[in-house]
């Protein structure tokens, strides 16, 4: 769609870049470097946290984005779901903050994740990281980006970094370990966006999610991997849909896309092992 209509890919892109830059410069006049944030936080009634800058991110974000493309729908972590997306052709999907407890506790590793999906499926997607000055972009069939500079396509590679670096929980990636031998286990990274998008850039061979990912965890990326060769899906290998009744996933890999079919045969060789 994007590809043969350049007007309006330009511009979701601004719309995108200035609505990010916007929310990042309010977080981080909530976040403190290496020190526990300066915003109040409680506790959601399932017992994770959220701070009033996510809060204030959710507002400032649907502010913009609402203006700008009042017919579609809104999915948003912080924002009560409203059913009425389920008919909708274009659906914004939001975390303001993804990897809260990084942002409070002063860590680097926290971003806001916008995307826009159209019947399903990722169209424009923006993951900005702005403690870690990075910012990642996608436009479905026009590539990807990482600080404005093009992600090269990572299809072809059916061979993985020696050792093949990974980040994920223990209960997967030791699931790697009979088919790979020594792998390379990535220290945690809090943000499951950044987790999936530095696939996407080659940092990473392998990025794995536990259950209970969320359409907003994993939106923005899905679309940054898709458009650099990377595939994401379930350890069956069936892929994520997205906007459905319920956003919560099953565990999830992602790797580029000539070495996918051999982790998911080690993933599920692993689990019997």
């Amino acid at each position: 769609m994007l590809a043969s209509h350049p007007d309006m890919a330009a511009k979701l892109r601004v719309l995108f870049r200035e609505t990010a830059r916007e929310a990042g410069l309010a977080a981080l006049s909530y976040f403190r470097a290496g020190q526990t944030t300066r915003a109040d936080v409680w506790s959601k009634a399932g017992g994770s946290p959220v701070t009033e800058a996510d809060i204030a991110l959710d507002r400032l974000i649907a502010e913009r984005l609402r203006e700008a493309m009042p017919e579609a729908g809104w999915l948003s972590e912080e924002t009560a779901d409203d059913p009425s997306r389920l008919s909708k052709s274009l659906v914004f999907v939001v975390d303001p903050i993804d990897g809260t407890r990084a942002f409070m506790q002063g860590g680097p590793d926290w971003a806001i994740s916008i995307a826009l999906l159209q019947d399903g499926e990722p169209l424009a997607a923006i993951l900005h990281a702005p403690a870690l000055g990075v910012t990642y972009e996608a436009h479905r069939g026009l590539g990807a980006l990482r600080n404005g500079e093009p992600l090269p396509r990572r299809l072809a590679e059916g061979a993985a970094h020696a050792p093949m670096r990974v980040a994920g929980p223990a209960m997967l990636t030791k699931r790697l370990l009979p088919s790979f031998g020594a792998i390379d286990v990535v220290p945690k990274i809090p943000s499951l966006a950044l987790r999936l998008a530095r696939v996407a850039d080659g940092a990473l061979d392998v990025g794995l999610a536990s259950a209970n990912a969320h359409d907003w965890d994993i939106a923005a990326s899905d679309l940054i991997l898709s458009e650099t060769g990377v595939v994401l899906t379930g350890l069956t290998g069936e892929r994520p849909g997205f906007n459905r009744p319920s956003p919560v996933h099953s565990p999830l890999v992602a790797s580029p896309g000539a070495l996918h079919p051999r982790v998911l045969d080690a993933l599920a060789e692993g689990a019997t092992a």
